[in-house]
């Protein structure tokens, strides 16, 4: 099997292509991802270097691989019911005092394959009862958002969800699906993907009450960051709360914003 080497420029130039198309800043010593995630296209192409692969994703007639390209350097890491204490404070402080007048809207903006997506869905559904609400899930890869509108998962990747919700909201594979857990259809039925770049306007989603954003922000530059978070204060409700990862901050640009605890914010009024 053919191996390739990156030059300077080759590089230079995939790092520019995702910072125009997803804002994602790669930094100076990112050469091995980029050969290890996009080699498989060259081999695919039979491409002989990276400058080949390159033009041809940037031809207007090749949409679709330009796609896969964007799909293959952007990290999709995610788990159930990740950073716990972020599912503490909606069980413990919001939902309790959820008026129940109207639809309660959650973004998981970045939802990568839609494990933080229904971990939230199974709280709702848990707490709510008959009342009204609805989890939306986004995220710039086209190839994330398939796994996640199906439900469908390695048994090895459900480790946190509760044992509870296991039995209530989750299938175990038998047959072809064998290993896999799938979530039930009727908790699939009121989470709803689309695909959504972030760093470009974000039409018509709506507003919500609470955006989870979480662990995303490391990847990009100051300046895109401030255009984010900008535009997803914009979506929040008044009083609405955004969640970011415990391991970033929103220091020097949250305008707009004012800390409730760590990594949980809230849209003054």
């Amino acid at each position: 099997m053919q191996e390739y080497k990156i030059t300077k420029s080759e590089y230079n130039s995939f790092k520019e292509f995702i910072y125009g198309h997803a804002g994602i800043n790669l930094g100076d010593a990112k050469q091995s991802l980029v050969t290890s995630r996009l080699g498989k296209r060259l081999r695919h192409h039979s491409f002989t270097n990276f400058e080949e692969y390159f033009n041809f994703v940037e031809s207007p007639v090749n949409s679709d691989e330009q796609q896969i390209a964007i799909d293959l350097l952007t990290t999709n890491e995610t788990y159930f019911f990740r950073e716990p204490k972020h599912f503490v404070f909606l069980e413990k402080e919001f939902l309790p005092k959820w008026n129940g007048k109207k639809c309660l809207r959650i973004w998981s903006a970045a939802s990568s394959s839609g494990e933080e997506a229904y971990s939230i869905a199974m709280l709702l559904d848990d707490m709510l009862g008959d009342r009204s609400w609805e989890v939306f899930g986004s995220d710039i890869s086209s190839r994330v958002l398939k796994k996640a509108q199906q439900g469908l998962y390695l048994l090895q990747r459900i480790d946190g969800i509760p044992k509870e919700y296991l039995r209530e909201y989750c299938l175990k594979g038998t047959g072809q699906h064998e290993g896999y857990l799938l979530v039930d259809r009727e908790l699939r039925s009121k989470v709803g993907f689309s695909q959504v770049n972030l760093t470009t306007p974000l039409g018509n989603v709506g507003e919500f009450e609470i955006i989870f954003l979480r662990n995303v922000l490391i990847y990009f530059d100051m300046r895109t960051k401030k255009h984010i978070i900008k535009q997803l204060v914009e979506k929040l409700r008044p009083g609405g709360y955004l969640f970011v990862g415990h391991s970033e901050s929103l220091k020097g640009i949250h305008d707009g914003l004012e800390s409730v605890v760590p990594a949980i914010y809230r849209k003054v009024s």
